[in-house]
């Protein structure tokens, strides 16, 4: 029975992927927040700089990277679109460039929001991918499913920004304070009466017969308890970084490889990859060195950045130890936005490579390629018209 319900849901890729790479992560990192205090009574500190490299730059800044895999490095892709490839990191650039001019708190607080906004958007797409077989429902159940998902994103972000936190998204500040906590309480009573109308919801279809959607239930549980937890139960800043980049990096990395390993295997020998190597790296024995690629380059980032303005972890970025100090410096207003342009890039591209609207890309055949392979082979099946 528990193989026939799995074999029914809407995965993206198949069970045991979606689980393990694009599910999972936000509730395991939330039952260890959870558990950690309880192993000898120790309160939980700062990250380690190793625990940091592997979070920061092995996740987070590498999440940023994989998204070449599905843009630069697809000629289909840049032949398709070339103006919003050719115009994001330029526009992206100086944008920043002007930003920065008008005093780095602006820089620094508009690239926040312009990754919660992107935060907030990856969780709502992957349920709307996960709701997407979910077709005539009554309209009042879809938007229930939309208001679950802003509200467990949105409501910790109210909190956040009405009540101190000791950690902050890039540097401090970058958040407007709001000292209006009430404002934090009315939006939790909303939430809550949410949380309530989605569960009615589902006991409802469950009724009707319309069975238990289990990935986009599990998507709103990790969802909904990783940033509840990461920004309101604990006031760490370990737990927030540890909460709020496993729950969103991985999921994005795992999401990149495993439509790449469709692209690879749709289109064989005639790969609209730039080169033939790249389609090769989207086998399972070929996942360390994708990884290295990611980190190599998240590395090299992270490295520039430490060397020039942060010199906060000359123990792991040595080799950049002999760039000179910027910090303070005019030439920030030109660096600072360059260095994070690649983020920038990835923010405002992500915003159009998964539009399910979209029709001058075939992203959607591909992302659904393991789906459509499954109802074919239903349909060639004895007894079938």
């Amino acid at each position: 029975m528990a193989q026939t319900l799995l074999k029914v849901q809407p995965w993206i890729f198949s069970a045991r992927f979606d689980l393990s790479f694009i599910l999972a992560p936000a509730v395991l990192v939330t039952l260890a927040a959870l558990a950690w205090p309880l192993f000898g009574n120790a309160a939980i500190g700062e990250a380690s700089p190793w625990l940091w490299l592997v979070l920061v730059v092995g996740v987070d800044v590498a999440h940023v990277y994989s998204t070449l895999f599905r843009t630069y490095l697809d000629r289909a892709e840049l032949t398709a679109r070339p103006l919003l490839y050719g115009l994001t990191p330029v526009l992206a650039w100086l944008g920043g460039c002007l930003l920065y001019w008008c005093g780095s708190l602006v820089f620094w607080r508009v690239l926040a929001y312009a990754a919660v906004f992107h935060f907030v958007r990856q969780q709502y797409g992957f349920m709307m991918i996960y709701a997407r077989r979910e077709r005539g429902l009554p309209v009042l159940f879809r938007r229930i499913d939309k208001a679950a998902i802003y509200g467990a994103t949105l409501y910790p972000l109210v909190y956040w920004h009405c009540h101190r936190r000791q950690f902050s998204w890039f540097v401090d500040g970058d958040f407007i304070r709001l000292d209006l906590p009430l404002l934090a309480t009315v939006a939790g009573i909303v939430y809550g009466a949410i949380l309530v109308a989605y569960a009615a919801k589902e006991m409802i279809l469950i009724r009707r017969g319309a069975g238990f959607n289990l990935p986009r239930n599990l998507l709103l549980v990790g969802t909904a308890t990783s940033w509840f937890i990461g920004i309101v139960l604990f006031d760490n800043d370990l737990v927030f970084t540890g909460t709020n980049i496993i729950a969103h990096g991985i999921p994005y990395i795992a999401l990149i490889w495993g439509y790449g390993r469709n692209q690879a295997r749709l289109q064989g020998a005639r790969s609209s990859f730039l080169a033939p190597w790249i389609a090769r790296l989207f086998t399972w024995r070929a996942v360390p060195v994708y990884m290295a690629i990611l980190v190599g380059l998240a590395f090299l980032e992270e490295g520039l950045w430490d060397g020039f303005v942060w010199r906060e972890h000359g123990g792991l970025f040595g080799l950049f130890e002999a760039l000179p100090s910027l910090e303070g410096s005019d030439t920030l207003i030109w660096l600072a936005p360059l260095l994070a342009m690649p983020q920038a890039t990835h923010y405002i591209l992500d915003a159009f490579i998964w539009r399910m609207q979209t029709k001058d890309t075939n992203w959607k055949q591909v992302l659904f390629a393991q789906e459509r392979a499954v109802q074919q082979h239903a349909a060639q099946q004895p007894g079938r018209p």
